[in-house]
Formats: C-alpha cells, structure tokens, sequence
C-alpha cells in the first residue's frame, strides 16, 4: 500500500477510544473486523480536486477555497483510467465526479465530455453555483448532446432555506436554485442531494422536499431514492461501533451492499508523482484507504477500518453512487 502526501487533517476525526479503528483486521475486543470484497467495478469517481468555492460546516473532506490537499486532476489524468476500463473490459457503468467542487478544474467539460464518449452513465455533484455558471454556453451544448447519459446532483442540504444556509453560508441557497433553475431550463436531467435531520423521518423529509420542488417546479421525484438522495448526517466525532464480520448477521446487511463492493475513487495528491485509487469517496485522505495507482490493482478487499463505514454505509445505509 503506497502511502503519499496526505491531507494536513486527521484520518479518523472520531474520539479518541483507545484501540478502535486501528487494526485493519481486528476490532478493540478481538473479533474479527469487518472486510468487503470488490464485487465489480460498476462506478469510478474521480475526484476533480479538494477546492471548493465556499467551505461547508458538515463537510466530510473539508473542502474550501484554500484546501488543495487533492489537487486538480488533469483530462490526461481520466483519459487513463477511462482507457484502463476500455482496455480491461470492466463493467464499469457510471463515472462519477466529486470534489471540492468540480466545476472549478479547467478540464473539468473536457473529463465529462471524454467519459460521455465512452457511452458512460455520467453523474457530477456540484453545489449549482458560481463555478458551474461560469461555463454557461458551453455546459449547455453538452447537456444538449447528451441528454439523459448526463445526471447533475445538485446539494440542497435541507428543504430549509434556513438549514441550508446555516451549512452553507449566507446567500447560498438563491445562489443554489439560481443554477438549478437554469439546469431545469436547460433541458438538464437533475437529482438532489440533501441531508435528512436526526428528528425527521425519511418520510417525513422526502414529503418536504416534494413539496418545496413542486412549488420551485423542478421536476426531480422526492420518493425516488436515487432521484432525491437523502444522507445521514455526518458526525464525524461521534461514538459509533466498529463493524465486525458477525455484524453482517446482527444487521441483516451484506458487504455486497457497500459502497466499496462496486466502487473506487481516483484522486490526485499534492506533492505526489501521480493520481492514485482509493477505496471510497468517504476517506481520500486515510493512507489504508490507498490502493494502487491502476484500477486493476485497486482491486482488493477494502477492511471496515473508518468511523465512517459505520456511520455512512453499513448503519447509515447510504450510497453516493446513483
């Protein structure tokens, strides 16, 4: 496991109990850790880079307008690993990306454009905002090209203007359904991402949503889980169990249902010889989250070693795939 230029923030960010989360494959109390196996590669995210042109309070990566800890890939960059899939015969269905906020690297229409040709499912998460504006014509001839190949998950982190304001800043949800009201009138197949509070139910929040989008009329179905994606909350110093290999029983879960049984990231470090894979969006920072520079290397069981295993997938049920 190659182990580069990390981020200047801490790996786990949880509290600091004494033997959790530190053997990759035995719990504090000896069981046997929790391992997930890479079933098929059906969804490669790149991340496009940490920047992000505001800085949220929730936010799992830190991304802000001074975190460059993962620098900008370059088009070269996905061309590769795009190349490597083509090449490899993966049933690799979906490319993703993610950030920081991808509208901000200058290759960023290039990547989706090469990953588009490549007949890929495509989805970038974005906040909607300033950066994505700024490609205006040009964004809107690729959405016309390529229609419903091309998804934009959009963070609306409450069905509040409040909520989602106190998360993202003053102004940010005007800012928010600015560029949402011209992805709609640009023809754009749109999601959502929002977070669902610790007091609400998911029936409860899906209905909120459904109502704020019928009177913003924006056609995204708030019953669909993959058209209205709805995460836990993310606590990141909260006291959550580690995850041993009898929890799947415990659960009624399978590892075949995490995230990391269908799919890997790419990042680029600052300072390092080249971008890299990682085994989930969740934990580019963490160096046992580091696979290999090649998507056939990466390939490899991925041990429950993070607070976030826990918290997001294996209890929180959530995905960032669509």
């Amino acid at each position: 496991m190659t182990q580069t230029a990390l981020s200047p923030f801490a790996t786990h960010r949880g509290p600091a109990t004494p033997g959790r989360f530190s053997d990759p494959l035995i719990t504090a109390d000896g069981s046997a850790r929790a391992r997930v196996e890479l079933k098929a590669l059906e969804t490669l995210w790149f991340n496009t880079g940490s920047l992000c042109n505001i800085a949220c309070l929730n936010c799992y990566i830190e991304s802000s307008p001074t975190n460059d800890a993962l620098v900008y890939l370059t088009a070269a960059d996905c061309a590769a690993y795009l190349a490597q899939i083509a090449e490899g015969d993966l049933p690799t269905r979906e490319i993703g990306f993610t950030g920081g906020e991808p509208f901000m690297n200058p290759d960023i229409l290039t990547m989706l454009d090469l990953a588009l040709a490549g007949g890929h499912r495509v989805l970038v998460l974005t906040n909607a905002m300033r950066p994505m504006m700024r490609w205006g014509d040009r964004l809107g001839r690729l959405i016309n090209d390529h229609g419903d190949q091309l998804t934009f998950r959009v963070s609306l982190d409450h069905h509040t203007q409040a909520a989602h304001d106190a998360e993202r800043g003053e102004g940010a949800w005007d800012k928010a359904w600015a560029g949402l009201d011209w992805l709609g009138g640009e023809g754009a197949r749109i999601a959502i991402a929002g977070r669902r509070m610790a007091e609400e139910s998911e029936v409860q929040a899906r209905m909120a949503f459904a109502q704020l989008f019928e009177t913003r009329s924006l056609a995204v179905d708030a019953i669909n889980p993959g058209a209205l994606v709805l995460f836990p909350e993310m606590e990141p110093g909260a006291d959550v169990p580690e995850i041993t290999e009898a929890c799947w029983g415990i659960l009624n879960r399978s590892p075949t249902e995490m995230m990391c049984a269908t799919s890997r990231m790419v990042v680029r470090r600052r300072g390092a010889a080249g971008p890299v894979v990682v085994a989930c969006t969740l934990t580019p920072y963490d160096p046992q989250f580091e696979l290999a520079a090649t998507l056939e290397g990466a390939a490899t069981a991925v041990s429950l070693n993070h607070p976030f295993c826990a918290q997001f997938c294996v209890l929180g049920g959530a995905s960032c795939s669509a």
